[in-house]
């Protein structure tokens, strides 16, 4: 890579860990188990590995550094999920975190502008939408289901 295309590259990861922080600045707040680093060091790798691959290797598939990223950050997600008490938690975390990577894949192939939309759009969906089911799980109409109970000897 010339200096000049690092150079870009690095404005480029500057902005992907700035992007990923709004949304991990979130995931943070509500104390969730990945939070800011991992969310900002999720995008910045995403970014990186992806910026490689259409700079680093000339000639060579780039759509097979791309599913690779998909790959492990989905595997980075499924550490985040747990379940309990028949519950299942924090797939919306997971989900953010594969958000975050599609982010700085973005940013590296040139589209920040689609990348900024879809932050604001993540951010939206983590907070305004998180005020809706807040709501409804406080209205009288919905009734929930008891969870499921325990099988003897599991």
């Amino acid at each position: 890579m010339s200096l000049e295309q690092q150079a870009v590259a690095t404005l480029q990861i500057l902005l992907t860990a700035f992007l990923c922080m709004i949304i991990g600045l979130e995931r943070e707040y509500d104390h969730k188990p990945a939070g800011l680093r991992t969310h900002m060091l999720t995008g910045v790798g995403a970014c990186l590995f992806t910026l490689l691959s259409l700079y680093a290797f000339p000639g060579s598939d780039t759509g097979r550094i791309a599913s690779n990223v998909v790959t492990g950050v989905g595997f980075l997600g499924a550490g985040v999920i747990f379940k309990r008490h028949g519950s299942v938690h924090d797939l919306t975390t997971a989900a953010s975190l594969w958000a975050t990577a599609a982010i700085g894949m973005a940013v590296a192939t040139g589209a920040w502008l689609l990348a900024m939309a879809v932050t604001v759009i993540i951010w939206l969906i983590l907070e305004v939408v998180k005020w809706g089911a807040i709501r409804m799980e406080r209205s009288p109409r919905v009734h929930h289901r008891p969870p499921p109970a325990e099988t003897p000897g599991a």
